[in-house]
């Protein structure tokens, strides 16, 4: 017994706004058969079960990161710190640790994510902005997001913003379908066609599917063999809140999104009971009665993805193939021998940026990035110096075309690109509903 006496579960089918299963009882372990339910059985759980304690802490990593990938802050190959970290908040100083208390130095996104890693999950919400990170969230109908990003600050990466696993269910079926939303149904309705609207890309998705299925990625945390490695395909991600109070696992297959609660309803917390060793085995065991039958086929590659051959300097990760946002994979410098001039790598020439209607301006950033450029040269965008660039800038957008220029010592320009912003279209889709 580690002081875990009560676990919920709901598993809609992925595809419609129906459910299989859904149930909760004083027994973690006491799920078994509650997963195909008639809708007559699911009547009485549902008012006790449907919103689910809310979390205290549950990371919600895959978010930002998600955020990156989409804005082409990010790309799965791209590396984040994974090191001691001091962010300055309001009455002193945040300290984000991983789980296992360790450091990896610098780590792709792809290993970040996969692994769980907390700190470089934090570095990648500096990049994204948590105002923008905010606004997500609300996209996705999480009712305790009610702040601003500056009250949440950069814990909100790891689960500041409260959410019940009702919520955080919805949030990874949009994922399982491609990036479409639609209102999860107690109960069964005369039409399946409930309004759905796209929140996120098809190619994202993509990314973020393909690193939360790798086994490989996620096993400097987890290992090869562990309750989320399945006999056929899934995507899933893990949670533990803040002092083990309690734990989730989501995942989802082709078929059917599964989240998984554990906790004690007091808030007390348990002993050594993590998202891996609490949610995650009987998250397993529900996805393989599923699938006990038929299988669950791989995600497909949608238009707007390719793959690269990546290599990383100093052995930091092993030379792999990886997917990127078309446009946002990695290209040879021309000739580097011939000129050793350095390379704008963001913004791509010709490319066309759309301001963002649901996000303040203030808010929304263009990131300036360039290979191997030092502190020697500088940024001028349409004869404007915008300052060293050593590392990338953040630049809020304004409509218009314009050519950004990598300018030496000399005066001289070491690279340039042309790209246009335009303004984006508002949506008329109405926003998801809060918690049924």
């Amino acid at each position: 017994h580690r002081c875990a006496p009560t676990s919920s579960h709901v598993g809609p089918d992925t595809t419609r706004p129906r459910w299989r299963g859904f149930g909760g009882g004083q027994s973690y372990r006491g799920y078994t058969g509650l997963c195909g339910w008639k809708w007559r059985s699911l009547q009485r759980p549902v008012r006790r079960w449907h919103s689910g304690p809310a979390s205290d802490g549950l990371d919600t990593q895959t978010l930002p990161i998600r955020h990156g990938l989409e804005q082409k802050i990010l790309t799965p190959a791209s590396l984040l710190e994974d090191s001691p970290l001091e962010v300055p908040v309001p009455g002193g100083l945040y300290r984000p640790r991983n789980y296992d208390e360790q450091f990896r130095g610098l780590v792709s996104v792809r290993t970040a994510l996969a692994a769980s890693l907390n700190i470089p999950a934090v570095r990648a919400l500096e990049l994204v902005g948590a105002e923008a990170f905010v606004q997500e969230l609300r996209r996705l109908g999480l009712a305790g997001a009610i702040e601003s990003g500056n009250h949440y600050g950069p814990s909100l990466a790891l689960g500041s913003v409260d959410a019940s696993l009702w919520e955080l269910v919805q949030a990874y079926r949009t994922l399982a379908n491609g990036g479409m939303w639609t209102s999860l149904r107690l109960t069964p309705s005369a039409s399946d066609g409930h309004a759905s609207r796209r929140i996120f890309s098809a190619a994202t998705v993509f990314l973020l599917s393909h690193i939360l299925s790798d086994r490989d990625s996620r096993s400097p945390t987890f290992g090869l063999e562990s309750p989320l490695a399945t006999r056929f395909w899934s995507a899933v991600k893990t949670g533990t809140s803040k002092d083990m109070r309690d734990n989730w696992c989501i995942g989802y297959t082709n078929q059917y999104t599964v989240g998984i609660w554990v906790g004690n309803l007091s808030g007390e917390p348990m002993r050594n009971v993590s998202g891996i060793t609490g949610a995650a085995p009987i998250w397993g065991e529900i996805v393989a009665w599923l699938h006990r039958i038929t299988s669950s086929l791989p995600i497909t590659l949608p238009t707007g993805v390719v793959e690269r051959q990546v290599s990383f300097a100093d052995g930091v990760e092993p030379e792999r193939q990886e997917w990127f946002l078309d446009g946002t994979e990695p290209h040879p410098l021309a000739a580097p021998t011939a000129r050793g001039f350095p390379q704008i790598r963001m913004p791509v020439a010709g490319e066309v940026l759309a301001v963002d209607p649901d996000i303040p301006v203030p808010h929304q950033r263009v990131v300036f990035a360039a290979d191997e450029a030092s502190i020697e040269q500088r940024w001028v965008l349409n004869g404007q110096d915008f300052g060293p660039a050593v590392g990338p800038l953040l630049w809020e957008p304004v409509p218009g075309e314009y050519r950004l220029s990598l300018v030496g010592q000399d005066g001289r320009d070491l690279d340039r690109v042309s790209f246009e912003v335009r303004r984006g279209v508002t949506t008329v889709d109405a926003p998801p509903s809060q918690q049924p």
